[in-house]
C-alpha cells in the first residue's frame, strides 16, 4: 500500500455522464509519487470500463482506486452485470467495440472478477518507466 495516497472509492449513477465524472475522480484522486506518468492513460481506460458498466453492467456502479505503491495505478469497475466482457475486434468503421481491446492494449494486467451480486473489471497500469 502506498503510504502516500490511500484507496479512493466512487459510487457512479447509471448514466453516460458517468464516465467524465470518473475521469474527474482520477485526477482529484492521483497519487503525485506513482500515477503521474499513467493518469492520461487511465482516464481514456476508465471511460472505456464506466461505460461499459453503464451499458451492460447497471447500478450499482463503483470506481476504486488503488495506489499499491509501484509505479503504476490499479484501477476497478464494479457493477449490477453477471457477464463479463469480451475482447472483440471491431470493424475499422465501428463507433464502438473497443473498449477492452483498449484496456488489453494499454495495461500490464488486467481481469474480471466475477461475484453472485455482479462483477469487477479491474486494470493495472505501469509507469513509463516501468515498461
Amino acid at each position: 500500500m502506498c503510504d502516500v495516497t490511500p484507496p479512493a472509492l466512487l459510487a457512479l449513477d447509471p448514466h453516460m455522464e458517468s464516465a467524465r465524472a470518473a475521469r474527474r475522480f482520477l485526477e482529484e484522486n492521483d497519487c503525485p509519487v506513482h500515477h503521474s506518468r499513467v493518469l492520461e492513460e487511465a482516464k481514456l481506460l476508465v471511460t472505456e470500463v464506466v461505460t461499459n458498466a453503464v451499458a451492460h453492467g447497471g447500478p450499482p456502479i463503483t470506481l476504486r482506486l488503488t495506489c499499491d505503491g509501484t509505479p503504476g495505478m490499479l484501477v476497478a469497475v464494479s457493477d449490477g452485470g453477471s457477464e463479463a466482457p469480451v475482447r472483440r475486434e471491431a470493424a475499422p468503421e465501428a463507433t464502438s467495440g473497443r473498449g477492452i481491446a483498449l484496456v488489453d492494449l494499454l495495461s500490464d494486467d488486467w481481469g474480471v472478477d466475477l461475484r453472485e451480486t455482479g462483477k469487477t473489471v479491474w486494470f493495472h497500469l505501469p509507469a513509463a518507466d516501468a515498461l
